[in-house]
């Protein structure tokens, strides 16, 4: 399982109107090979940067499978009015999220 993390800088006076226009687009995401879900939240310290999880089933349905895509192309024409730059991306490998031996509640 490979998770993408985007943060997407969304302009400020856009923020309030940003959740519907990403629920306009998320069908596309969601029927592209290997999707397995995603969670989209606002920022607390900066809220008007918002974070895209998007959990795949390997690394080559994200890039470049879904990225070469037209879905991919009509997802982000979707936003990028809303957008005050380029999103930034990463992925991380793993499970799906669980509490692992450290919990916190040891102090260590």
């Amino acid at each position: 399982m490979v998770y993408e993390i985007a943060t997407l800088p969304v302009r400020p006076e856009r923020t309030d109107s940003f959740g519907n226009a990403f629920a306009e687009v998320a069908p596309l995401l969601s029927r592209a090979k290997g999707y397995r879900g995603h969670m989209l939240a606002r920022g607390i310290e900066q809220p008007h940067h918002f974070t895209l999880i998007v959990r795949w089933q390997t690394l080559e349905d994200h890039s470049p499978r879904f990225e070469a895509s037209d879905d991919h192309q009509l997802f982000m024409a979707g936003l990028e009015d809303y957008l005050s730059g380029e999103p930034t991306v990463q992925h991380v490998a793993g499970a799906a999220f669980t509490i692992g031996p450290w919990d916190g509640s040891s102090g260590k």
